[in-house]
């Protein structure tokens, strides 16, 4: 599978990323430890998860899946900001970040962490904190690269400045929301992104499960789905505008031998500044049919004939 470095100084990441979030949620361990080999087997060495997937356990499930494969992967994780309900004071949000690193490092049964994403921006606390702090962790070995994740154009403008004016370690990417359905970052975040150097990571590729091509409209959603068990998701993307988009989409990827599942991704892997794309599944099915994307390179025609559809 084909690798891009992340920014102009990250992590080098299989261009598909296995999202790791369904992981003692979903999955028990043996399901999620037939995942990550299946993830392996295909090329997928960038693994994607959080200190709050699972409550702790998807980190718990990475660590005790990989074994002696920990130096085959990129370790992205992400740590929480302060409880909602804590007062900020200085100091706080680096003890936040210290306690969440060492707990990832636990669970995940590693030395390092290779890409600390900071899961949601703290906008109470200065920026520099942050920074500072992970930039402490960068010189200790404990992290290897920081990222930023959920942030607005101008959070990307002002962590970039600051960390420039302080010569800390900057983030060298960021994970944002971005499909064929959901194009707003598009707007500010995407070009902040290339302005600053940071690369792009997108997330929710598949629109929650409205570009895998199992919904259709006028039928009842699969038992078991994710819109048949969450009705948050259905509500956000079932419409009648979207399926005729899906539809369009449908028949412009079948016209050229794909499914609409790989013409999500390899459209995302299209973009200019996009390292990696995260994928999510809870089979080995799952896995390699987003892996198959990996394969799909757009051409300019294709690209011109997506804009034609009035995306």
């Amino acid at each position: 599978m084909e690798t891009r470095q992340l920014g102009g100084d990250g992590p080098v990441l299989s261009v598909i990323g296995l999202g790791c979030n369904n992981f003692g949620m979903k999955l028990d361990l043996d399901a999620s430890a037939a995942v990550i080999r299946a993830a392996l087997d295909a090329g997928i060495t960038h693994l994607d998860t959080a200190e709050m997937y699972g409550q702790g356990a998807s980190e718990e499930f990475i660590g005790a899946s990989l074994g002696g494969r920990r130096d085959e992967v990129v370790i992205a994780t992400k740590f929480l900001p302060r409880p909602k309900d804590e007062p900020y004071q200085p100091g706080a949000l680096r003890r936040r970040i210290l306690d969440a690193c060492e707990g990832s490092l636990r669970r995940l049964r590693t030395d390092r962490i290779d890409l600390y994403y900071q899961h949601y921006p703290d906008v109470e606390a200065p920026v520099d904190e942050a920074l500072e702090t992970l930039d402490d962790l960068v010189r200790q070995g404990k992290v290897l690269h920081i990222a930023s994740s959920n942030v607005t154009a101008k959070q990307i403008e002002i962590a970039a400045g600051v960390a420039g004016a302080a010569s800390l370690t900057r983030f060298c990417g960021t994970q944002i929301e971005w499909n064929l359905l959901n194009r707003e970052v598009e707007r500010e975040v995407v070009p902040a992104a290339r302005a600053s150097k940071v690369g792009i990571v997108p997330y929710f590729p598949l629109a929650s499960g409205m570009l895998t091509g199992k919904y259709r409209r006028g039928r009842e959603f699969p038992s078991g789905s994710r819109f048949d068990r969450l009705s948050f998701f259905a509500g956000k993307v079932v419409t009648d505008d979207n399926f005729a988009r899906v539809e369009g989409l449908t028949a412009f990827a079948e016209q050229r031998g794909h499914t609409v599942l790989e013409l999500a991704i390899a459209w995302l892997n299209a973009q200019d500044g996009v390292a990696s794309v995260i994928a999510g599944a809870t089979t080995p099915e799952q896995v390699r049919a987003n892996a198959a994307a990996s394969a799909w390179t757009l051409t300019a025609a294709d690209l011109a004939g997506l804009s034609g559809l009035a995306l």
